[in-house]
This record gives structure tokens, C-alpha cells and sequence, in this order.
């Protein structure tokens, strides 16, 4: 394993990353390597809104929701949050369902909740004033070294490196890191070296320059290496080794779930399912639902005990959609729509009528509401 900077090559076994001899002093072009990334950064950079602020609050509602999602996706879901909720004050007195109706489609419905705990954990100590030092945001619900290093940087220019997926894949394809990126070890190392790396004046703009750069340059695919204004110090470049880097443990293991859902109907109102609080989707509005362990036939369905005890003896259904395969971070649902032409059930307790009308104001998982919005046209 080599890092490789403006053709100064050594082994990283000769140099122990958790030693106390600073990086610095062993990468002479250092600073050329930072310089060059600023400057790309202030001609190249988006103009996004929470660029232009320093409230801590704002950077922290635009960091929570681009969390493992795209600026251009995130982007319209932070104006829609900034408008209902201006404030930390504002926020921390929103209801649950109408944040994960915001919510809706960004996926990972925890961190909707978290904000919430954490507005009111903000609004509670801190008298609604969002905090801006590290030590004060890494104690708040949902914020993790990143976020706080992120919030702490862009507000109040305090010397935190963040390093984030965009950091990881610049670190570890300029330097030649194969350590992985999601091992303790690996995840240490990359925090040194991008802890040396920062620019302890203006960190706020280095962390800004080195996120951006691993967004629109250094991409996971088809990065613009021929434009890259640092390439001739890259060792991933000089050693083809673009795709190879950074590399990652695959430790997931991917669970398939079946999931019918059953729509009940007369027009008007709709029979609809509230979700607890130990699954996906927590405290969420869906449809009546029965989860097999495989994809079953209509006539396997009919036969199924919990199908004839809700839904009684001479149940009529028919296969509404075909099956959509919605993948999650450590599942993959395959949902489908099933209609019950009989409205005589056996209402479980979570199971209410909602009228038709209802349906945009309710926190309804997007696989879901893409069912109904092409049903009802909502």
C-alpha cells in the first residue's frame, strides 16, 4: 500500500498513521494539493442556500437532509422544511406526523424523527439557540462526528475536518489508501490524514472545497479525471486504480420481504393500516398488510389464515399492480397491491377508514403513496 503525492512515493507500513510525527511534515506538497482544490472550489463551486449563511440551524437542516442524498433531490425538501419550520423554536413544536409527511421520499424516516428530538433537545437547553461548537452538537440526537465537524466548520469556523463519502473517495484515490473505508481502522486513518490536511484558518472553506470536489469532480463513476487540477499528484490516476478506490467491506447482508398490501375501498374512504414503532417505517400510515416469505399467487393468498380471518370465507381480491422491488440500506421489499372487493372486515386495532382526501396529509411510506396517487389521482 503506497500514498503517492507529486511523485513522492512511500510505503504506508514505513509510516504508522497513529504515530504522533505529524502528516505534514512527510507531505511536503501539502499545501499545493489544498491550494489547488480552493481554488477549483471557489470557480466551480454550486451555489446551494446554505452556503451563502452562518446559522448553525439552517447548515444543520441542509446536512441532515443531504445526508445519502443527492443535492439536486434534497434540495426542494430543504426549501419545504425551511418554509414551514424557520426556526429551531418553530420546528421543535411540529408534530411528528407532519415531519415525516415532509418527509416522504427521502427514505430513512429515522432521521426525520431524530430532528425532531433534537429541535426540541435545542430548543429545551440552549433557549432555541441552534449550538455551533463541536462538543455541544456531537451530544445532540443524530449528529455523529461528521455532522458536528460539518456544523461547527461552516458556522463558526471552528478546526474540525469532516470527512464524509466525498472526503473518503478524494482521500483515499490522491493518497492510495486501501484501508477500507467502513473498518475502525480504516475510518482512523482517513480521519488523521483529513485531521492534518485541514486548514486550520479557514477550515470552514477547506471542508466545503474538499466535499464539492468529491461531488461534481472525484465522482464514484466516471470521474472527470482529464480536468482534475490535481491528477498529476493523484495515485489513484498514475497507477489506474480510479475504480479500485476507495474500498469498501461488504458487510450487509441484504434481507428480502414480501410485502401484499390490501386496499379496501368504496371511493371515498380507505382502509388504512398505523405502523409501530419497532419496524421500518415507524409510526407511519399504510395499508392493511400481510408479509409472506415468498411471492405468492392470488389463490396461495386466499388460503392463508390471517387472509380469511380479516377478510372472511368468500373473500374476492384481485392483483392490483405488479410487484415492486424498493430497495432499502439492509432490505429488499417486493410490494404489491392486492384489491378486496368485499368492505366487510375484521378491523384490526391499528386499522381506521381515512377519507380519500386525507391521503396527502397523512406520513405514508412513498411505495405506497405511489399506489394510491395512481389509483385515486391524488
Amino acid at each position: 500500500m503506497y500514498f503517492f503525492c507529486d511523485k513522492l512515493i512511500f510505503s504506508i507500513k514505513h509510516y504508522n498513521l497513529i504515530a504522533k510525527t505529524p502528516l505534514s511534515s512527510l507531505f511536503l506538497p501539502r499545501m499545493n494539493f489544498n491550494n489547488k482544490l480552493v481554488q477549483w472550489y471557489k470557480t466551480n463551486k454550486r451555489q446551494l442556500p446554505w452556503r451563502s449563511t452562518s446559522d448553525a440551524y439552517i447548515i444543520w437542516l441542509s446536512e441532515i437532509i443531504l445526508q445519502q442524498t443527492r443535492v439536486e433531490q434534497g434540495l426542494p425538501y430543504f426549501y419545504r422544511f425551511l418554509e414551514n419550520y424557520p426556526d429551531v423554536r418553530s420546528f421543535a413544536a411540529a408534530d411528528e406526523d407532519d415531519i415525516l409527511k415532509l418527509w416522504q421520499g427521502l427514505g430513512y424516516y429515522s432521521r426525520g424523527r431524530n430532528m425532531l428530538k433534537t429541535a426540541r433537545m435545542v430548543n429545551e437547553l440552549y433557549d432555541g439557540k441552534f449550538p455551533e461548537t463541536y462538543e455541544q452538537l456531537i451530544k445532540l440526537k443524530g449528529i455523529g462526528q461528521y455532522t458536528a465537524a460539518a456544523i461547527a466548520s461552516f458556522s463558526a469556523n471552528e478546526a474540525k475536518a469532516v470527512v464524509d463519502g466525498n472526503v473518503y473517495r478524494v482521500l483515499a484515490r490522491y493518497f492510495g489508501i486501501y484501508e477500507p473505508i467502513n473498518s475502525t481502522k480504516g475510518q482512523k486513518t482517513f480521519q488523521l490524514l483529513a485531521d492534518d490536511l485541514l486548514d486550520r484558518e479557514l477550515p470552514g472553506q477547506h471542508n466545503q472545497a474538499m466535499m464539492e470536489f468529491g461531488a461534481m469532480l472525484c465522482k464514484p463513476k466516471n470521474p472527470a479525471c482529464n480536468i482534475c487540477p490535481v491528477r498529476l499528484g493523484c495515485y489513484a490516476h498514475a497507477n489506474n486504480a480510479v475504480a479500485d478506490l476507495p474500498v469498501k467491506l461488504n458487510k450487509l447482508k441484504i434481507r428480502e420481504r414480501f410485502f401484499n398490501y390490501f386496499l379496501i375501498t368504496d371511493g371515498d374512504t380507505i382502509l388504512m393500516n398505523k405502523r409501530g414503532d419497532k419496524d421500518i417505517w415507524a409510526n407511519m400510515y399504510d395499508l392493511p398488510l400481510i408479509e409472506t416469505s415468498s411471492s405468492l399467487d392470488i389463490d396461495e393468498l386466499v388460503l392463508l389464515p390471517q387472509v380469511k380471518e380479516f377478510f372472511g370465507e368468500d373473500i374476492k381480491m384481485t392483483e392490483t399492480s405488479a410487484i415492486r422491488k424498493h430497495v432499502l440500506t439492509h432490505q429488499r421489499l417486493y410490494v404489491r397491491l392486492i384489491t378486496v372487493q368485499n368492505m366487510l372486515v375484521k378491523l384490526k386495532q391499528d386499522w381506521f377508514f381515512a377519507h380519500v382526501d386525507d391521503m396527502k396529509k397523512l406520513a405514508i411510506p412513498r411505495i405506497v403513496f405511489l399506489f394510491l396517487e395512481g389509483i385515486f389521482d391524488l
